[in-house]
């Protein structure tokens, strides 16, 4: 092949090459950039600045409670059982529980004409739930019925029952809280007043007050995965 030719055909497979090369380039995603501004990345880190603490002071309660065994097993350790044993319950809702807190109160909304309605939908119920875990509630109970990890909200046959307990109307809900004035602050601009209005109900939410009682859950906890074991059993 002449020489000019083939430095023609080099030029041109040149030029070719680097405009695929461009073309790739354009098309492959770009790197993710971090676009928050100042005060955004003030807040996050003011976020995980909080979830560091709590954190921290769970390691130190468990720190706590571990010195607090090893301190009573000289003695005997049956004390130390009886006193988790008590604080396992506690944590788990099968003890009644009193403390600060508010009651709200959901009742079909008044002047409404039409069909009323003779229960709560479970999604609104779940609603109001996380809601109240937003501002801060510690222990919740609904229509008499105590709420633990293990307590279903749902519908069956038409009706909404919490746990196995029906809910009616109208019924109260209970809500315990270390901050109850955050809780009721919260409550007071949530929308999930307007959530209920569109059902045609009224939630009602009480001042706070000094003292509420919540009831203990009426089902026991279904432990899998553990039995009882002896003396003799175990020192084998």
């Amino acid at each position: 092949m002449h020489p000019k030719r083939q430095l023609y055909f080099a030029g041109v497979a040149a030029v070719f090459g680097m405009m695929i090369a461009v073309g790739l380039r354009t098309t492959l995603p770009a790197e993710g950039r971090d676009t928050r501004d100042i005060w955004q990345l003030r807040a996050d880190l003011t976020k995980e600045q909080k979830l560091e603490q709590q954190l921290l002071d769970e390691l130190e309660k468990y720190e706590e409670r571990l010195r607090y065994y090893r301190q009573k097993e000289a003695t005997g350790g049956a004390e130390a059982l009886e006193t988790t044993v008590a604080e396992l319950r506690e944590e788990a809702g099968l003890t009644e529980a009193k403390g600060p807190g508010v009651v709200l109160t959901i009742a079909p909304l008044a002047g409404y004409v039409g069909p009323v309605a003779a229960t709560v939908s479970p999604e609104l119920l779940q609603r109001l739930v996380n809601e109240l875990n937003k501002y801060g509630a510690k222990e919740i109970a609904i229509g008499g019925e105590r709420l633990t990890n293990g307590t279903a909200i749902r519908d069956v046959n038409g009706i909404t029952k919490v746990g196995l307990r029906p809910v009616g109307l109208p019924t109260t809900v209970k809500v315990m809280a270390d901050d109850v004035d955050k809780l009721y602050s919260g409550l007071s601009v949530s929308p999930i007043r307007d959530d209920f209005a569109v059902e045609n109900l009224d939630l009602a939410i009480s001042p706070p007050q000094p003292t509420v009682v919540l009831p203990p859950a009426s089902a026991r906890p279904n432990v899998k995965y553990m039995e009882t074991v002896n003396a003799g059993k175990e020192g084998k």
